[in-house]
């Protein structure tokens, strides 16, 4: 088993998904991996959250601990000696520190960037008022949600099943060569949505390709709790 590259908790996860065309997709799928749908639907997902506590091969970096990540992701699937492994692909993720973009992008091959971040987290009695922005391009992109306090168990068969469970990462490195890592995390509980606001330019951020995103309305905006997470050393397939 591979030991643990980075440890944290995730917390306050912030999740818009939206359906769109595969199609879109195709040129960005990892060799070996494929698609996965969940009811026939091709998603991607714009989430937000907060890395805290975090640690490197057990060390923590200084001034490195606590920081926000925006990513844009899809969801794939690989057959694995007779197992679906279900993860993840990154198109870009957005970090508030620079070392973590130079460490990520060395050592994994992701698609790190790094912004001024900031974040909102309001608590009051009944409500969570939770957002999260980034500036790019003299423009300040942002998504919040507005949700109640009581934070419930995952329907087994749901889309917010389907969203938070995949434990596998996968990156592009070539027509003929993936990379693979395993993320570790309980089930989360998630959180009932009152409301929510998004507003990135997803064709300036993301290019071209995501322009679409603009002009959709997500099929479902959620908020996860997270939980303490394990970032396995990677493998090339």
């Amino acid at each position: 088993m591979a030991s643990n590259f980075l440890t944290a908790r995730w917390e306050k996860l912030l999740m818009a998904n939206y359906e769109i065309n595969p199609n879109i997709l195709a040129k960005y799928v990892p060799f070996g991996t494929e698609l996965d749908l969940w009811e026939g639907k091709c998603m991607v997902s714009l989430i937000g959250f907060m890395f805290l506590d975090t640690k490197l091969k057990g060390i923590k970096v200084p001034f490195h601990s606590n920081f926000e990540e925006v990513n844009l992701r899809f969801y794939v699937k690989k057959l694995d000696n007779g197992t679906w492994k279900r993860g993840v692909v990154f198109i870009k993720e957005i970090v508030p520190k620079p070392a973590i973009t130079i460490i990520a992008n060395l050592l994994y091959q992701e698609h790190y960037h790094t912004m001024p971040m900031k974040h909102a987290w309001e608590i009051s009695d009944n409500n969570l008022l939770i957002e999260y922005a980034f500036y790019y391009k003299k423009n300040w992109h942002s998504f919040n949600i507005i949700a109640a306090q009581t934070a419930s168990e995952i329907s087994i068969g749901s889309e917010e099943e389907f969203i938070t469970e995949h434990y596998w990462g996968y990156t592009l490195l070539s027509p003929t060569k993936t990379s693979e890592y395993e993320v570790v995390h309980p089930t989360w509980k998630v959180y009932p949505t009152i409301n929510h606001s998004i507003h990135v330019d997803f064709e300036a951020v993301y290019g071209s390709d995501f322009k679409i995103l603009n002009e959709l309305t997500p099929r479902s905006v959620f908020l996860a709790e997270g939980s303490e997470i394990a970032v396995k050393g990677k493998t090339k397939k």
